[in-house]
């Protein structure tokens, strides 16, 4: 089966179990948030989660119904409706085919790893933070308050007793997920019992049949796809983000290589599948995953037998279901939550560049404040400015005068817009001879602020009554320069293999 070893698939399909138990209250509290029937999330964990297990390019990494997508989409279900939500998740996943198609998703090794640790550890924090939501009761007013006395002691028992069966039990044997022991011991404890503790059917209801194929009912014209297009965009990036992070996350835990293209693909048809049959809408679930991965579940059987078992709570299993303590789900994740954090990075936050330091930091923070997909833009931004401004420092020059008694300044470094004005401050026009070569052989033109300086330099030596020589730009360098062009020496171009970054057509 799928050319597995029999305790390949024994992992697997217990690991996918576990999955499922932790999704169904997930599913139903993130349906919660979106204000949509619990329903809508439930049939979002099945499709989304089986769809990306058969196609998707990670296997053992597990999608499902996100509490990101349900805040995104709360406006839109609240003034139109939640046709019109189901209408936005299809166009979200015709979105992330384009994303697909067009081979992006290799991008995201381009994320730098100090935001990484970044956003795993905020992830860890907004995993953690998420669980005392399950501490709130309803108040008599209809708020949420918190639990007091003998139902508080009692949950945070039972959390207790979670954690320490899933951190001991590999002591005994690993031949089963401790995560499912946990689970289904503290579970047998509470009916064994008769203890009054909060369980998942408090959530809601989660029986149902099967879901149904169905057109979103919406008008079909230029008003509705300006009403959802927003809705759309953002939810295809943040699911795509969150998805391709996961990804690079699993693929450094394993020592293994995702596809992130495929991955893609596989997003954008489960989505467009999942709106045509009421769902909205998901994207990669970093807590489950890391479940699943921590069990050692790293085939498609994993996720396939997860959203199987999900699908069969709803059908038949779903007074049983709904008799788990939250405790334990709670247990849970906060476990999920202690090895999601890399601990070691705190550790090195002493030794690494202070630059570095500052990304792991304030990624963490922007996640733990906002939201994943933010915090993850704005921290490449922070890097890529940090990296900016670093090379900025790392445009030299050597000067010296040749036997023609021309003064040539030779270049090392990348000349760009963070490094402009300094290249500005190299020469000297007043003091040159009348004739000064630049040479580039060991320097990069990189972008239209480097071209820019170097008319600029030109038409200072112009000023001067002086000749400036260039030498070894590549052809696209030379070509698009203005000022400069008639002041060329264009007689050597042994370097004629980068191209600059510009928005000009040559």
């Amino acid at each position: 089966m799928f050319g597995l070893t029999s305790q390949e698939i024994r992992t697997n399909v217990l690991s996918g179990l576990t999955v499922s138990l932790a999704l169904v209250p997930e599913a139903i509290a993130f349906a919660l948030v979106a204000q949509v029937d619990p329903l809508v999330g439930l049939y979002a964990a099945f499709i989304v989660s089986l769809i990306t297990a058969v196609f998707g390019g990670r296997p053992g990494m597990i999608s499902g119904a996100t509490g990101a997508l349900a805040v995104v989409t709360v406006a839109l279900v609240v003034e139109h409706g939640v046709q019109y939500l189901f209408a936005a998740v299809v166009l979200m996943g015709v979105l992330q085919l384009l994303f697909g198609f067009a081979r992006l998703g290799k991008f995201i090794r381009m994320v730098p790893f100090p935001v990484m640790l970044g956003f795993v550890n905020g992830l860890a924090i907004v995993i953690f933070l998420a669980q005392f939501q399950s501490l709130k009761v309803p108040g008599p007013d209809g708020t949420r308050v918190w639990m007091t006395g003998p139902q508080l002691y009692l949950m945070i028992g039972l959390i207790a007793l979670t954690v320490a069966i899933i951190y001991l039990f590999p002591k005994l044997t690993k031949a089963v997920p401790a995560t499912l022991v946990g689970i289904v011991s503290v579970s047998a404890l509470v009916f064994a019992l008769g203890l009054d503790t909060r369980t998942v059917g408090d959530l809601g209801s989660i029986a149902g049949g099967l879901p149904k194929f169905s057109i979103p009912m919406v008008p079909f014209n230029l008003e509705t796809l300006r009403i959802i297009l927003p809705y759309s965009l953002i939810m295809a990036v943040i699911g795509l983000i969150e998805t391709l992070l996961t990804l690079n996350l699993i693929d450094t835990m394993t020592d293994t290589r995702g596809r992130p293209n495929k991955e893609c693909l596989a997003q954008g048809a489960a989505n467009i599948v999942t709106g045509f049959f009421g769902g909205m809408g998901g994207c990669a679930m970093i807590g489950q995953s890391m479940i699943n991965v921590n069990n050692g579940a790293l085939k498609r059987l994993s996720g396939i037998a997860a959203s199987i078992f999900l699908l069969s709570f709803i059908l038949f299993g779903s007074s049983l279901i709904g008799r788990i303590p939250l405790a334990a789900l709670v247990g849970v994740m906060f476990v999920v939550a202690e090895k999601t954090f890399e601990w070691g990075s705190i550790r090195s936050l002493r030794s690494v560049p202070r630059a570095d330091a500052l990304i792991v930091i304030g990624v963490t923070i922007v996640t733990v404040m906002t939201d994943l997909a933010i915090a993850v833009v704005a921290g490449v931004i922070i890097a890529a400015l940090v990296f900016a401004w670093e090379h900025a420092k790392h445009i030299n020059v050597t000067k010296y005068d040749d036997t023609n008694g021309w003064r040539v300044y030779e270049l090392e470094g990348s000349l760009f817009f963070a490094s402009a004005g300094e290249f500005q401050t190299l020469f000297a026009p007043k003091e040159d001879p009348d004739d000064v070569v630049v040479e580039f052989r060991r320097a990069k033109v990189v972008d239209h602020s480097a071209l820019e300086a170097i008319d600029a330099l030109a038409t200072r030596y112009e000023a001067e009554g002086k000749r400036l020589h260039l030498r070894h730009l590549s052809p696209d360098c030379l070509e698009l320069l203005d000022k400069a062009k008639d002041m060329m020496e264009v007689n050597v171009l042994e370097d004629p293999h980068y191209h600059v970054a510009d928005d000009k057509i040559a």
